[in-house]
């Protein structure tokens, strides 16, 4: 454990549980990290992305110096053709014609002054973020029910919680520490319950007593039925709901008539009729409950009333604002409750305030600013479309890949390729999306920033900087100061440093407040440098010089009413239903230890490690039917786009869906944007696209042989075969491949790929499709290349092991075309725990040596002692590898 008072205390850049780190330099400047124990978060412990964080800070592919139309340029050059051509662009067609696109991956004080310059000065109402892609069904949720934007509990409540509800969520994978912390909490207190419901099995599930694998899209159904069901077995707090609630008997209504009884909710929800019934007894006789949500219930044409649905159940009950229980947003991102504090997206002002003729009137005021919105603009799919009808014709995009991870990805592509002025704002020289930006502004990077981020229990925490800008990088608040300068608006973007920015913020909050709005941290408004510098995480609202954990136990919600609302809801099926064309539905989403696109989780070699390429899971029964075997190439294909990868089998698949993860792009492999399948349509209400359910088909793709090549150096340019993925291994690169030519043209392939001078070793079997061979430079593998059938390839880990030896001795030379080990050495196998990079193999010889718990596993040989993450994937191997117990017989 590094010496505290030697690190850095700081916070973590990916999910929203917000962990607190540790972070230093050693001797040799190699970042070290851990975890803070004292953060309220966490307690000490990372996932494994954020104990990976050391390998993503090198400036390898990092954009370092201002560019413009593709040639390098001066900071000074660079802001005066941001600001000249924005000022151009208004000129002749108006602000409206400017656009701004954020991202939760910035620090608050970066947009708190994004928001300020366009919708306050510039006078655009068209600023939006990729919060509107995970958040903002759960933001219409709780203002049509509380009448603000507020997450009432906290992370404690989901420990002591009696029932845990875990809708839409594989908190196992995307928030790994939180729900090692359910996990002990139910290891602690075994009558503790939890519910998950999901579509998928997936590894959450490990602690779930009741999985609930419902038809994709029917979630209101389910909790229609409950709260039905709660209303007719008498399970309804009615002193709450007369003194803090309204619109219960309608509620009700609507409920009874779309979910009368349990056989109807089973039958539209395609579950057995005693697993539901469990759910709502559950739930009725558990006064300490929490409804745990993410993205499976936002991201939905229909995810606002999914949000909304329940939060009625909680309502009808009285279960929110006291300890374990009430429903609970799990967001997705570092900052998305930070950027949502700032008014971030398009139907939001500054400080939780709204559009209304008093709010706008109240900003203008403290902010100075006469060009003011008074309304809200395009969302984020809305406002790139607008893009591609030359509406919109200068965009300003912020820490974030769009091109990656917007749906219908191609015709965004297109759109912003046409558009007029496009600056990106990036760490990354090398992006989907700065591929086609005419400005790249070199931003700071984790480690790097100063500022501060707001995570899911509305825990504000400092994000402080360990290391050095490199290049030319800047802060992007600076950025936005010094073009707002160039605009004329110098006056109000005099800043200089990042405290100065959030007392600004923070006395926003509190300006005219007196109690009306939830979001407040005017207390600290006058913090000074030193102690912003030393903040501790706080909870807000802080009034008084208090922290707040919990909201709504006695009422006092932000409605004109000051009651809170049950929302009558008339369930909706999703838009696009399959049909015999596409007669599958595609569901999205997250692995367990790479991030968004890539651009940082892609840099370490023990997080690309799991998972490689681009993978579509399936049912095996779907997959017979489409003679796809495990490991197959597909393609993916909607109306809309398509997609490439390999299948895998799962039984926790639900039958006629599939899954495919999100992270992957260009950079990565060839056409693994599965975004560019995703439909486009969006919920009403929130704007929030229905990343889970496109209807698509699925096909094999008809490759001569697959293979792959791993590399001391990485290629110059991508592989010119049918299909690649490629990623980062200790000391190598890894890329998969897959393609259509003969046997007899795979030498002429190999050195395109095995490229220079040295010795080189092959070995063709023209008759079964098989050529191999590598490349060695003084003894030194150089590279090596398998091509053939999936079932005659070898596995990779022994291989790459032989690039951290120099030279490779001559028992491994015999063996290297053979793709094994020789007698007597040991293959780890493909990685299972990102941790400790423990192996398959490895994990397989301690079951057989005796271990029968994930626990004693970890005791020989580490695995699953981190984050916990691997633990499900070290249980199934158990349940596959474990010799039975002979007993013997009296």
């Amino acid at each position: 454990m590094m010496e505290e008072q030697t690190a850095i205390k700081t916070t973590c850049p990916y999910c929203g549980v917000g962990c607190g780190v540790l972070a230093m330099l050693d001797e040799e400047g190699a970042a070290q990290i851990a975890g803070d124990p004292q953060h309220p978060a966490n307690f000490g412990r990372l996932c494994s992305k954020g104990a990976a964080l050391g390998e993503t800070v090198d400036l390898e592919g990092r954009l370092l110096h201002p560019m413009v139309d593709g040639e390098r340029a001066s900071w000074e050059q660079a802001l005066d053709t941001v600001a000249g051509r924005l000022r151009s662009i208004i000129d002749q067609h108006g602000p409206e014609a400017v656009a701004f696109y954020g991202s939760g991956q910035m620090l608050t004080e970066d947009y708190y002054v994004s928001n300020k310059l366009f919708k306050g000065f510039i006078g655009t109402p068209h600023v939006d973020t990729n919060s509107r892609l995970c958040m903002a069904s759960a933001v219409v949720g709780h203002k049509r029910a509380f009448g603000s934007d507020t997450v009432p509990g906290n992370y404690a409540d989901l420990e002591s919680a009696d029932l845990l509800i875990i809708a839409g969520a594989n908190l196992a994978w995307c928030h790994p520490v939180l729900y090692q912390r359910v996990k002990a909490a139910k290891a602690e207190r075994p009558d503790m319950r939890v519910v998950v419901i999901d579509p998928r099995r997936t590894d959450t599930c490990e602690i779930a007593d009741l999985h609930l694998p419902l038809a994709p899209g029917t979630d209101v159904w389910l909790w229609n039925g409950l709260l039905s069901y709660l209303a007719v077995e008498g399970h309804t707090d009615y002193a709450f709901l007369e003194a803090h609630t309204e619109g219960f008997g309608a509620a009700i209504e609507a409920a009874r008539a779309s979910a009368p009884n349990v056989p109807a909710v089973a039958g539209q929800c395609d579950l057995p009729e005693a697993d539901v019934l469990a759910f709502f007894r559950w739930f009725a006789a558990t006064e300490r409950t929490v409804s745990l949500y993410s993205q499976g219930v936002n991201q939905s044409s229909t995810g606002s009333d999914k949000v909304s649905s329940i939060i009625n159940c909680h309502l009808l009950t009285g279960r929110i604002g006291r300890s374990g229980m009430g429903p609970f947003s799990i967001t997705g991102q570092p900052n998305a409750m930070g950027g949502r504090e700032v008014g971030g997206l398009a139907n939001q002002l500054a400080a939780h305030m709204d559009y209304s003729a008093e709010t706008v009137d109240r900003v203008r005021r403290f902010w100075q600013a006469p060009n003011l919105v008074s309304g809200p603009g395009n969302k984020a799919v809305d406002l790139f479309q607008a893009i591609e009808r030359g509406e919109i014709r200068a965009v300003w995009i912020m820490a974030t890949n769009p091109m990656v991870s917007l749906p219908d990805a191609d015709r965004m592509r297109r759109a912003l390729a046409g558009c007029e002025l496009v600056v990106v704002s990036e760490a990354m020289a090398c992006t989907d999306t700065t591929a086609v930006a005419d400005v790249l502004l070199p931003a700071m990077a984790w480690g790097e920033k100063d500022g501060t981020v707001t995570n899911s229990e509305r825990r504000i925490s400092r994000q402080r900087p360990f290391l050095p800008p490199p290049g030319e990088a800047q802060p992007d608040w600076w950025a936005l100061c010094k073009v707002a300068l160039r605009l004329g608006f110098g006056d109000g973007f005099a800043y200089e440093k990042p405290a100065e920015i959030f007392r600004e913020h923070a006395a926003l909050s509190g300006f005219e407040n007196n109690g009306s709005r939830d979001f407040d941290i005017s207390a600290l408004a006058n913090l000074h440098d030193a102690g912003y510098e030393a903040m501790a995480p706080r909870q807000w609202p802080i009034r008084d010089g208090r922290d707040t954990g919990r909201l709504f136990a006695d009422g006092g919600f932000f409605t004109e009413s000051g009651k809170a609302r049950l929302i009558p809801l008339t369930p909706r099926p999703p838009v696009n239903a399959p049909d015999t064309d596409y007669s599958l539905v595609l569901n999205t989403g997250r692995v367990r230890d790479h991030w968004h696109t890539m651009t940082r989780t892609g840099k370490s070699p023990r997080l690309s490690a799991h998972e490689v390429t681009p993978f579509l899971q399936m049912h095996p029964d779907d997959a017979a039917r489409l003679d796809l075997g495990d490991g197959a190439l597909a393609r993916v294909h909607s109306h809309w786009g398509e997609a490439l990868a390999r299948v895998r089998l799962d039984d926790g698949q639900r039958p006629g869906s599939v899954f495919m993860p999100m992270h992957w792009n260009d950079q990565y492999a060839l056409r693994g944007r599965v975004d560019a399948v995703v439909n486009p349509v969006t919920d009403p209400d929130s704007g929030e696209p229905e990343f889970k359910h496109t209807p698509v088909a699925v096909s094999p793709v008809e490759v001569a042989w697959q293979g792959f090549l791993l590399s001391r150096e990485p290629l110059a340019d991508p592989p010119a075969c049918a299909w690649w993925a490629k990623a980062r291994g200790n000391g190598f690169h890894r890329y998969e491949l897959a393609g259509t030519e003969s046997a007899e043209q795979m030498p002429d392939l190999a050195r395109a790929l095995l490229p220079g001078d040295g010795e080189c070793l092959e070995m063709a079997d023209p008759g079964r499709n098989v050529y191999r061979a590598a490349r060695l430079v003084d003894g030194r593998l150089m590279g090596c290349l398998f091509m053939g059938a999936v079932t005659a390839l070898p596995g990779r880990h022994w291989l790459a092991g032989l690039f951290t030896a120099e030279p490779v001795s001559t028992r491994n030379r015999m063996a290297l075309l053979s793709g094994n080990p020789p007698p007597g050495q040991k293959d780890a196998g493909r990685n299972v725990c990102a941790c400790f990079g423990v192996g398959e193999n490895t994990i397989i010889e301690a079951i057989r040596k005796g271990c029968r718990t994930p626990e004693a596993v970890t005791r020989r040989c580490q695995a699953g002692g981190n984050c916990g993450s691997c633990v499900p994937e070290i249980r199934d191997l158990i349940g596959r590898h474990a010799r039975p117990v002979n007993r013997r017989i009296a």
